[in-house]
Order: structure tokens, then C-alpha cells, then sequence
């Protein structure tokens, strides 16, 4: 590997900045949107079956965009049920968001918010220490796995503060998307960061499995336009790629046979399709419904 290819977490701004990128060329948002309007409210029907009080843990929140469409559907499908909803996010940049999102979407009248800036792990070993093991009746994972280091004890450890008729919904990208492919292929190749690791549904489901934990897994198609990328001097496309990659300025520090192989792999039918003269990355997600 060049030594002059490092992590795209390296570097904040640029991270922000690309996917910011990301979102916008993705079909991510519009994914999770189908999820939400199709499969939650079945997902959610008895969380707050003979209660006077939901309680909703949000791990790795960001700005609150999902967790308000969330939270709109615990409404609609209980309604008048006071709801207590906490969040664990790590950055006092996206929970400054989040509140600004909340001060100005209505109807939330019912609905009581925390914030915690923490990391998951951090948050754990808080309750651990205090052995404050509250229950929660629907817990929420959102594309934040990536960032975790132990995955088999994070999951039991909130697997374990499931109450009765609880939820816990886990969302991030499938192992039929084109990152399981890229990262299994190119992994070892590109700048590795203790901040994020290479991890599928395919991966959490074995994990789920050994714990003996039951859940259901619904797979959604999203696609991510890369045409840019293969535009020379697309700033777009740059970003995009440093996304794509994790690697800061990848097209510009990455070796010319690295590059050029993954450039030519992005084109291939098991990374993306073409259609109407774009290339479209398969970016894939699944949604795992944990049971109590």
C-alpha cells in the first residue's frame, strides 16, 4: 500500500463533506422511507401494548431524521401513548442538529427527548457501572454497527434490555450489496481504520445466530449513482470515490494498478448496473427485526 493513502475518517470535514455526497446520490433515504411506511407499523404494532409509556432507545441517532419518520409511526400506531425517547450519539455536531430538527417539526408534543453524547460502548459501560438496567420497548440501530468494535456483546448486551413485546431494529448494508463484494475483495488493500470495520447483514445474522437470538431480516434494494466517478476533475465523483474506498483523496494518493482495478471493478455487473447511461452501485441494505 502507498504510504501516502490514509483513512478518510482522517480527516472530518472531508468525511462529512463525502457523505454528504453519498446521501444525495443514493437511494438510501428513499430506502429506508419504504421500510418505515410498509414494514414498521407491523414491526411496532404491540411494542406499547398495556402501557402508559413507550420507551424508544435511539443508538447512534445522528441529525434525527429517520428517528422522527420513526417516531411519527409509534404515534399513528399508538396513539395519545406518551413516548420517552433517548439518544446515544457520539457527536455534538449531529445532536446540535437533531435538537434543531425537533425545535421545528410539530406534533411532538407527547414525546420526551434525551440526548446522551456518547459513544454505544461508552453509554454500556455507564449502565454497567450504575446497574441502571432500564427496559426499553423498541431499540433502533441505524447504519452505526460499522463503528463498533464488539459486535457480539454490543448485540446481547442490548438484546438484554428488550421488554416484553419489545423491538429492536437493526439496519445496514446487505451482503448482497457491492460494498460486501468491495470491501471483502479490497479490504486488505485499502487504508484500515480502528474506527470502522468491514461488517454485512450476512455477518450480523451469523452473529445473531450463535447468540441464539431470533429476528427476521428484510433485504430493500438502493442504488448509489457512481457515474461521476469515472468523470476526470468531477469533484463529485472524488468524493464519491474517497467514500466509496474509505480513503482520503483516494484518486490522487491511491497506487495507478489499485485504482485502476477498482475503477474497472465498479462498472462490473456484480458492483453495479447501467442504466440510461448511469452506473448504479448496488447499496443494498437490510433491515434485522430483533424479538425480545
Amino acid at each position: 500500500m502507498a504510504s501516502s493513502m490514509r483513512s478518510l475518517f482522517s480527516d472530518h470535514n472531508r468525511y462529512v463533506e463525502s457523505f454528504r455526497r453519498f446521501l444525495n446520490s443514493s437511494t438510501e433515504h428513499q430506502c429506508m422511507q419504504e421500510f418505515m411506511d410498509k414494514k414498521l407499523p407491523g414491526i411496532i404494532a404491540r411494542i406499547g401494548d398495556r402501557k402508559s409509556e413507550i420507551k424508544i432507545l435511539s443508538i447512534g441517532g445522528g441529525a434525527g431524521e429517520i428517528d422522527l419518520q420513526i417516531l411519527s409511526k409509534v404515534q399513528i400506531q399508538h396513539p395519545g401513548i406518551h413516548i420517552n425517547n433517548e439518544v446515544v450519539e457520539p457527536s455534538a455536531e449531529q445532536i446540535a442538529k437533531y435538537k434543531e430538527l425537533v425545535a421545528k417539526t410539530s406534533n411532538l408534543e407527547n414525546i420526551k427527548f434525551a440526548w446522551h453524547k456518547e459513544t454505544s460502548s461508552e453509554y454500556q459501560n455507564r449502565i454497567m457501572e450504575k446497574k441502571e438496567f432500564q427496559k426499553w420497548d423498541f431499540i433502533h440501530m441505524i447504519q452505526m454497527l460499522y463503528y463498533v468494535k464488539d459486535i457480539p456483546a454490543t448485540l446481547k448486551f442490548f438484546h438484554s434490555l428488550l421488554a416484553t413485546n419489545a423491538k429492536m431494529l437493526i439496519i445496514l448494508v446487505s451482503g448482497i450489496s457491492g460494498w460486501n463484494k468491495l470491501w471483502k475483495k479490497y479490504g486488505s488493500r485499502l487504508p484500515q481504520d480502528d474506527l470502522c470495520q468491514y461488517v454485512t447483514s450476512s455477518d450480523l445474522t451469523q452473529m445473531l445466530d450463535k447468540l441464539g437470538i431470533k429476528y427476521e431480516c428484510y433485504d430493500l434494494l438502493s442504488t448509489m449513482d457512481i457515474s461521476d466517478c469515472f468523470i476526470d476533475g468531477s469533484e463529485n465523483g472524488e468524493l464519491l470515490c474517497d467514500f466509496l474506498t474509505e480513503t482520503c483523496n483516494f484518486n490522487t494518493t491511491a497506487p495507478p494498478d489499485l485504482k485502476a482495478e477498482i475503477m474497472k471493478d465498479l462498472q462490473e455487473s456484480e458492483f453495479s448496473v447501467k442504466k440510461e447511461g448511469k452506473v448504479l452501485f448496488n447499496n443494498s441494505l437490510s433491515f434485522i427485526v430483533v424479538e425480545a
